[in-house]
């Protein structure tokens, strides 16, 4: 990761050239503007981490330019370096933005001090972005004592403390989530956000408003520049699921940030900077995708310097003890219940089942089981396996009406799909839309 980068705006060579040198030696990576507007390009370019500003700049009004630092990036602190008989000017520096003032001539470990100070404030207000992820920690990807299981955590362990980019395959809903967020919080950014995007069924202008954000007026509904996903997780961890998915015009320009760490917002034009480590998931062959044109060559090398493959459920039968035990005790507690426990002739079921939703779709059928007994102990009838359109199994008939065939087709696609609403709307050539208006009129059970 980068150390901090500081900008220092002074239109004293000697000054400034003293306050960079003493900030290099302490570890900092510096930047420097002698006018206000190279303050404002090096605000674009360097993207710093904290800003330095003097408030007697000849060249431009401080006041305003702090305003229009504020204005390109808020999250920046600024410190202002004030005269001695200018407490005015002081207070209308903080009243606009500024985080701290000194008067000059400044100490400068005075000067570090307080800086050290407003960039630990900044790092404080940033990590509660994460305070979200922060609860998962809980959760274990690795629960179990099979073969695979065993295999996939022992690669994660090797893996989760390098900076490289990570592809999670696996079918959904076989816990590629929470694998990218136990790999972030036992990874170098673990105190860093970790923020996540599911690409599957985005438009191209939506997911790129989202991931690289906008400037004011960059079309029509955007009213204020908006920051996007890489902005937002600068320093931190971006999870990016089914990225199969990512239109091939953005494919370009998230190759541009794993290369070169540089990306650009709708509507602007210049490049800023990040710092993030990129996790990504697909649920389908990249290659394929490589092959028939709709994913990028070199994106794919890029996002796949590490893969790890998470078995599918039916590959792990043997977890799915201490997996139901697990899932059982949650809603258990939640709804103040006693200890759940199976019959062995559901247990047994429950090995014996296929699981295309995979871990989803377990925890799902357990906590369905739960809310609708009274019981704590669990037979057969009330896991309902048999029970729900996708454990069904509907065969397609021509002996029945259109609209009975209609409803056995949609119920075997969402089947075969995990019960994804996007992937079955798109073998079914449909909107998502059009498919939820049907589910709703076929009372169809997702």
């Amino acid at each position: 990761m980068s150390k901090h980068r500081i900008l220092v705006i002074d239109v004293d060579p000697v000054i400034r050239s003293g306050i960079c040198n003493f900030l290099l030696a302490h570890g900092h990576t510096v930047a420097e503007a002698p006018t206000t507007r190279e303050a404002q390009l090096q605000v674009h370019n360097f993207r710093p981490d904290a800003a330095i500003l003097d408030f007697s700049l000849p060249n431009g009004d401080a006041l305003e330019l702090l305003q229009r630092i504020k204005n390109m990036e808020s999250r920046v602190p600024v410190i202002a370096l004030v005269g001695q008989s200018s407490a005015e000017v002081a207070v209308r520096a903080i009243q606009d933005g500024a985080e701290q003032f000194l008067i000059k001539p400044v100490d400068l470990s005075l000067l570090h001090a307080v800086l050290l100070r407003v960039l630990a404030n900044q790092r404080y207000r940033h990590q509660s972005l994460a305070s979200i992820s922060k609860v998962k920690q809980c959760l274990d990807p690795f629960l179990g004592t099979s073969v695979a299981i065993r295999r996939l955590q022992e690669l994660a362990r090797r893996v989760a403390g390098s900076e490289s980019p990570i592809l999670l395959q696996g079918e959904t809903g076989s816990g590629k989530g929470v694998l990218a967020n136990w790999i972030h919080c036992n990874g170098p950014r673990a105190d860093e956000a970790f923020l996540d995007l599911n690409c599957a069924g985005l438009s191209r202008e939506l997911l790129e408003s989202e991931l690289f954000g906008h400037e004011k007026g960059a079309f029509t509904s955007a009213l204020n520049a908006k920051q996007g996903l890489l902005e937002v997780a600068n320093r931190g961890t971006v999870f990016l699921d089914e990225v199969g998915d990512i239109d091939l015009q953005i494919q370009p320009k998230l190759l541009k940030v794993l290369e070169n760490r540089m990306f650009r917002r709708l509507g602007d034009v210049r490049d800023r900077s990040v710092d993030i480590r990129l996790i990504s998931a697909t649920h389908r062959e990249l290659l394929d995708l490589v092959r028939q044109q709709k994913f990028r060559s070199d994106l794919y090398f890029r996002v796949n310097i590490v893969p790890l493959r998470v078995p599918p459920l039916r590959e792990r039968v043997e977890d799915i003890p201490m997996l139901a035990q697990h899932f059982l005790d949650h809603p258990a507690q939640d709804c103040a219940r006693g200890e759940m426990t199976l019959e062995k002739s559901a247990m047994d079921a429950l090995q014996q089942y296929s699981w295309p939703g995979n871990i989803r779709e377990l925890r799902n059928v357990l906590e369905r089981a739960v809310l609708l007994t009274e019981r704590n102990h669990l037979t057969v009838h009330q896991l309902q396996l048999q029970g729900s359109s996708l454990s069904a199994q509907p065969q397609v008939s021509s002996t029945g009406t259109l609209k009975q065939m209609e409803r056995a087709y949609i119920c075997l696609v969402l089947q075969e799909e995990g019960g994804s609403i996007e992937r079955t709307a798109r073998r079914l050539g449909i909107a998502r839309s059009s498919l939820y208006n049907k589910v709703k009129r076929l009372k169809i059970s997702t």
